[in-house]
């Protein structure tokens, strides 16, 4: 190779590299104390059933990448608690709403103060634990309201505007129980695999107009749900709600419950300018439970 070819190829490695350089850069710039810029600083969110749980662990992520938020739950001491945390720790508006987003008058009210958003979070507790020959029509139907007709109506009140404006972020959250049901959630397992069947339709007759619907899937979290699930087994059982949280982790293979700060930080991006291929997918976050590739 002569001199002269030999100084090109060193030229145009310099200045590779001074572009590779520049682009770490950048991504540097956008990652402050580990928090990645998930580019949705001043989008407006409406969250439900978010005073406590995973749904205030999804508030508070949607709050530190920026968002406005409209906040529901049922109780309003704590939803109060809630936003005012939020408030005053992230900087960003927060409108609380103590209304049963399960109603059409709850729905309505939350609508109401909601306005024109750009993102919407849909969760709702779910049923009680119990067995089959338990459950009668109205157990059934009060299950498909909270955890299948309510999301629905909250997707089709506020997916059009989205369409009309081009951008829209909805993230359900249901359950692992949708790819691996579980036995004593029955009630559950039938309402979020509806609301799911429903979300795989929808998802991609909207993602042209830049709407994304996404499921998020959570397995056993520190919630005040693990509580109620762990001592319906301890008294089954005849064993302590502590023994039974040991147990139920050694079911899982990173061996202990998820966090709603790491749930929330999932739905995030989910919600982030990050996630506009991601499609009418069913994310799992339980910690390697449900062993699936599909």
């Amino acid at each position: 190779m002569s001199e002269r070819r030999l100084v090109m190829k060193i030229r145009r490695f310099t200045v590779l590299t001074a572009a590779i350089e520049r682009k770490f850069a950048a991504v540097r710039i956008e990652m402050i104390g580990n928090t990645m810029d998930l580019g949705i600083k001043g989008r407006r969110a409406v969250v439900c059933a978010s005073s406590k749980g995973l749904g205030r662990g999804c508030a508070e992520a949607l709050a530190e990448a920026g968002c406005d938020l409209v906040l529901n739950a049922r109780g309003e001491e704590a939803l109060e608690a809630t936003a005012e945390h939020i408030r005053i720790k992230y900087g960003v508006n927060v409108v609380a709403v103590a209304a049963d987003i399960t109603t059409d008058e709850g729905r309505a009210k939350v609508l109401e103060a909601a306005g024109e958003v750009d993102i919407l979070v849909n969760n709702a507790g779910g049923p009680p634990p119990g067995m089959w020959h338990d459950w009668e029509r109205e157990d059934f139907i009060k299950a498909l309201d909270a955890n299948m007709l309510t999301p629905i109506a909250m997707i089709k009140a506020l997916v059009p505007s989205m369409m009309d404006r081009g951008w829209g972020r909805v993230v359900n959250i249901t359950s692992q129980s949708v790819k691996a049901p579980i036995g004593v959630l029955g009630l559950s397992n039938s309402a979020r695999a509806g609301l799911t069947g429903y979300v795989a339709g929808t998802s991609r007759q909207v993602a042209g107009s830049g709407v994304n619907i996404n499921n998020l899937l959570p397995g056993i979290h520190a919630t005040d749900r693990a509580v109620a699930l762990d001592g319906g087994v301890a008294k089954a059982q005849g064993i302590t709600s502590e023994q039974a949280k040991i147990d139920r982790c050694k079911t899982i293979p990173a061996g202990r419950y998820g966090t709603a700060d790491e749930f929330g930080a999932v739905c995030a991006f989910l919600c982030s300018a990050h996630a506009g291929f991601i499609v009418g997918q069913n994310v799992l976050h339980d910690g390697g439970g449900v062993n699936a590739t599909l």
